[in-house]
């Protein structure tokens, strides 16, 4: 055992991604969005191509995408993983509904993200919670 441990700020070599905006420090903007009266809510092709075009908008890395089909009339799930964190969907095309997850770190533009789910599934209401996720500091 090392009685002489040294605390050394590894963040100079591998960096955390945190955002630093107007004073306040923290991991990430995490979007909660609902959308009322979309298309395309049971095509999984679309919404595979929908979301990675929602995080390539973005500029996040993208890892991996994969969605899942329930069956004929039911909905999918989908996410895309990102090196900055992740663009989920869950659909219930026989309500007309999809709930999105967008949560990104970095240097990256989840309001582009946004506006590109918008734009593309059409929703006739939508609904969006903005949350700064690990605040470690705030403005005074």
């Amino acid at each position: 055992m090392d009685l002489n441990y040294k605390n050394t700020n590894k963040l100079d070599v591998h960096p955390d991604h945190f955002i630093e905006e107007n004073g306040h420090l923290y991991a990430g903007n995490h979007y909660l969005i609902d959308m009322w009266g979309c298309d395309y809510l049971e095509d999984d092709k679309k919404i595979k191509e929908f979301m990675i075009g929602a995080a390539e908008i973005a500029g996040a890395t993208i890892l991996h995408a994969h969605t899942h089909h329930f069956g004929e009339g039911q909905g999918i799930s989908g996410v895309v993983v990102l090196a900055e964190s992740h663009i989920s969907i869950h659909t219930w095309p026989e309500r007309s509904y999809a709930a999105f997850d967008i949560f990104m770190c970095g240097n990256t533009n989840p309001d582009a993200s946004l506006e590109f789910l918008r734009t593309n599934f059409k929703p006739n209401e939508i609904n969006v919670k903005k949350i700064k996720r690990g605040l470690v500091s705030q403005k005074k």
